[in-house]
């Protein structure tokens, strides 16, 4: 059976037709051709899947579709602007902390949240605010160091 699913994506009214079983990252994915996030392991493991759903990090292979109506959802795609990077995303690219990039789209969401909630987070929050997204390429130290440099960035101070 098919719904009708209207939502904000990345600030702008969406309508789909959904199936009552789809999961939010297979709609973003296949039905809206948004292919920033990713499909991992499809147990909310890995986190690769994060979105923003009114601003809380959630594991979109979890959520079914139907779960977003009249909701916010943010992907990769709406942070940032076109032709200019985002704090975060020039942060992470000015420390190396993407290697392979699949975990980059769920890990830069995360701390996205991180950041709205808490401009100035120290070491340990950023840690636990990626705890639910792996990296099996680089590590975590130049990812932590590039939230804690985007935060300086973004609030004009220096890291704590």
């Amino acid at each position: 059976m098919s719904y009708e699913l209207s939502f904000r994506l990345n600030g702008e009214p969406v309508t789909t037709a959904v199936e009552a079983d789809e999961s939010l990252v297979w709609v973003l994915r296949e039905r809206l051709g948004l292919l920033g996030t990713k499909i991992g392991c499809g147990t909310g493991d890995c986190g690769a899947c994060t979105v923003l759903l009114d601003g809380r990090p959630v594991c979109s292979c979890l959520l079914l579709a139907v779960k977003a109506q009249g909701r916010e959802v943010m992907t990769i795609e709406g942070l940032g602007q076109p032709g200019r990077l985002h704090p975060l995303q020039q942060a992470f690219v000015d420390h190396g902390a993407l290697q392979c990039g699949f975990c980059g789209p769920g890990m830069l969401l995360s701390a996205a949240a991180l950041l709205a909630r808490n401009p100035r987070p120290r070491e340990e929050a950023v840690r636990e605010a990626i705890a639910g997204n792996l990296c099996r390429c680089s590590g975590y130290v130049k990812i932590v160091e590039a939230i804690l440099a985007a935060a300086e960035a973004m609030t004009g101070r220096e890291a704590v």
